[in-house]
């Protein structure tokens, strides 16, 4: 990793100017910081909802408890839509066995997605995107179309990503042209 690394780098400033090549590697730092703590961040939610589910669902006396948690696992790492993709198909498997099994479920399912939504993920991951959950939404979209279930993924870091860089952009050349960067002051105006 260290050697690939350096290579990385030595082929960066080989090929741009030393500023440039400054400003290459801090985006591509910036965007290892985002994207690794997303994913781990996503990926320690997604084994403590697992397991959270496991408990409810032992608790409860319900059948397939490690297979249901496992799927219920492995889909809430996708934003959004995961805990609908891991609910619905075990839901079925649990009312074709018991009706009784499904309904409960379903409850058990939107307690624990409510618990997570509200309390978990944003303990575990903050603002970690620092973009607004429209847009985080839209990123979803477009990557799952796009490149199916890892679009829906690695979509939302990816926009964070494409934010910096316009972000950054945009301040530079307001700086340029001594206009303020807060998004407040222009509100009210019309020229």
């Amino acid at each position: 990793k260290d050697v690939l690394l350096a290579q990385g780098k030595k082929i960066v400033y080989c090929i741009f100017s030393k500023k440039n090549g400054n400003r290459i590697l801090e985006g591509l730092s910036y965007a290892n910081s985002v994207f690794g703590g997303f994913i781990n961040g996503k990926i320690i939610d997604s084994i403590i909802i697992g397991i959270l589910c496991f408990i409810g669902m032992t608790m409860l006396n319900m059948p397939l408890a490690v297979l249901i948690s496992v799927i219920v696992g492995i889909t809430n790492i996708i934003p959004f839509f995961g805990p609908f993709i891991g609910a619905i198909p075990s839901i079925l498997i649990l009312f074709i066995g018991d009706p009784k099994q499904g309904f409960l479920f379903a409850v058990f399912a939107l307690v624990l997605q409510q618990l997570d939504g509200n309390f978990i993920g944003p303990l575990i991951l903050g603002d970690r995107l620092k973009i607004s959950s429209m847009w985080i939404l839209f990123a979803i979209l477009i990557g799952g179309s796009l490149y199916g279930v890892a679009g829906m993924v690695l979509g939302a870091p990816t926009l964070a990503c494409v934010f910096a860089v316009v972000r950054e952009f945009c301040k530079k050349k307001l700086d340029e042209k001594s206009l303020p960067i807060q998004s407040d002051f222009y509100y009210n105006i019309d020229y």
